[in-house]
């Protein structure tokens, strides 16, 4: 008969986040029949309800174990194990000041919007990071060829390995 309130912008943050490959799953202590009507509501397919803080870091651990990456959200005292285990452990404000401290990042509890502008900001910088990881491999590599075969002084591959370097560092 009783179950938290739904923030409104909720749903809609469920929904940005699945169209960002991001599968949501909602870990409670809640009873089970309280969380399948919020999972309901927040088009969450994967429930796991009375759980106690061991069991949500166990979960945790267990898709860890998947090489899945985790992102917990939490603001409770019973949620700041899992926020610890978590790849990334994300605090609400308002909560509980053990998760703020705990957690990789604290977000104002009234603009969950901002979790769909971090993970647009994490995706274009992982995406960034392998382009510019590809471009200097791929580029060193000549440098090494070009200066094998002789069609370059090891001086001048020296300037360009650097050079490219400092010109992807400050791109």
């Amino acid at each position: 008969a009783l179950a938290d309130t739904i923030r409104e912008e909720s749903t809609a943050m469920i929904d940005a986040l699945k169209a960002l490959q991001v599968d949501p799953v909602l870990l409670t202590g809640d009873h089970e029949n309280a969380a399948q009507a919020i999972a309901g509501q927040l088009h969450i397919e994967e429930v796991h309800a009375q759980c106690l803080p061991e069991d949500k870091f166990n979960w945790i651990d267990s898709y860890q174990k998947k090489a899945e990456q985790v992102c917990m959200i939490g603001d409770g005292i019973n949620d700041s194990p899992a926020l610890s285990a978590s790849n990334v452990g994300i605090a609400i404000s308002d909560g509980a000041q053990i998760a703020r401290e705990i957690a990789d990042v604290t977000i104002e509890g009234d603009h969950l919007h901002g979790l769909v502008t971090l993970k647009h900001i994490s995706n274009h910088l992982m995406r960034r990071i392998h382009n510019n990881y590809r471009f200097i491999v791929g580029f060193n590599a000549g440098l090494i060829g070009a200066g094998v075969l002789g069609f370059i002084q090891p001086t001048t591959s020296a300037v360009l390995h650097n050079t490219s370097t400092l010109c992807i560092g400050l791109r």
